[in-house]
């Protein structure tokens, strides 16, 4: 319930600050109740056909597709049905000039951005480590070692993923633009966590170095693409957790070791990561995954979206967005009114629908 919950939450990012409450209410059922379970059923249940885990004849190219704790089954899916989100609904008022350039809009408080983060990452603790579900149960291959040192080290290979990814931002976004962001350093940072989630349990600390290293330059470059082809994504959230989601499940294909693989999944033989010997199986899983769910979710989410265009149920109007959806949905304002939103700009709803009914003035 926990990681459904955070599909429709990533799929609402990118879709921030023009969109209808009821399109939410109506996407957010279809997600959370159709689209999502059937990809976590394909994955993580033992009668799924990718599983690595299934139970009714051979595995998808004798390995099963690993994503442990979602880079696929989670991150993917949200940030393919915010995609789709995002270019059908289009870009939000003046987020691009008349020559197509980008235009920086204001965000509501770099502390909230900041403290959210950290709360992200002491929850990845529970998202990634915690996916073993159990802890007290010893490897039939040592009595000294268990899920209790598996789950230490995904511990420690989710850390260092998400720090590196965190660390190459800052400095890159410096080389790109020219100051420190620590706005960036905030995604970066999740970007690294994402990437991480499909393969944390089966690869060594260093190459969860690796795997945040590259997570920033796969955000980085997605942003600058998004900017390029007009994408207007609020949150970044089909760069961050689209691109990084689908990194992480080739990450895992290409560093998996044998050991822990075996470990994770209680086998005494099956491929791994084919960087490390392994040979092709795992990361052919792993791209049939990644297809798979780009594929299913854009067979069921970009229908959707089109639709509630179509029935006037998925975008607000200029006006309301211009006002603020706080203002003009919601009642009030949720944050302190900035001093460049001008006199004339409505505190209350009341006022906002007075100043709907006024007539327009002539130049």
């Amino acid at each position: 319930w926990a990681f459904a919950i955070a599909v429709a939450g990533i799929t609402s990012g990118s879709i921030a600050e023009r969109t209808q409450f009821v399109a939410y209410l109506i996407y957010s059922f279809l997600l959370t109740g159709f689209v999502y379970p059937v990809v976590a059923h394909w994955i993580w249940s033992t009668g799924g056909w990718a599983s690595p885990s299934y139970d009714g004849g051979s595995l998808l190219f004798d390995s099963g597709a690993i994503d442990f704790a979602g880079s696929g089954v989670v991150h993917l899916v949200g940030g393919v049905a915010g995609l789709w989100g995002a270019l059908i609904e289009g870009p939000r008022v003046g987020r691009f000039d008349a020559f197509g350039q980008p235009v920086p809009m204001r965000g509501h408080s770099a502390t909230l951005v900041v403290l959210g983060t950290f709360l992200l990452w002491f929850g990845w603790f529970g998202f990634n480590p915690g996916s073993f579900v159990k802890i007290l149960v010893p490897y039939a291959s040592t009595t000294s070692e268990g899920n209790w040192t598996a789950v230490g080290r995904t511990a420690v290979t989710t850390t260092l993923a998400g720090s590196t990814a965190g660390l190459v931002t800052l400095f890159g976004r410096r080389v790109l633009v020219g100051h420190w962001d620590a706005l960036d350093v905030c995604n970066g940072l999740l970007g690294g966590f994402v990437a991480i989630t499909s393969g944390c349990a089966v690869v060594e600390p260093w190459a969860a170095i690796v795997c945040g290293f590259i997570a920033a330059w796969v955000l980085m470059g997605l942003n600058l693409l998004a900017a390029r082809f007009k994408l207007d994504d609020p949150l970044e959230a089909a760069q961050l957790h689209g691109g990084c989601g689908a990194w992480g499940l080739l990450f895992t294909g290409l560093f998996a070791k044998e050991e822990f693989v075996l470990q994770a999944y209680s086998s005494s033989s099956r491929p791994y990561g084919v960087l490390l010997g392994g040979g092709w199986g795992l990361l052919g899983a792993q791209v049939v995954e990644l297809l798979t769910i780009v594929g299913w979710v854009s067979l069921t989410m970009a229908p959707l979206f089109y639709v509630l265009r179509r029935l006037g149920l998925l975008r607000i109007s200029r006006e309301e967005e211009v006002a603020g959806l706080d203002i003009s949905s919601h009642g009030g304002y949720a944050y302190t009114r900035h001093h460049d939103d001008g006199q004339s700009a409505p505190r209350f709803y009341d006022d906002y629908v007075r100043l709907r009914q006024e007539p327009v003035q002539p130049f």
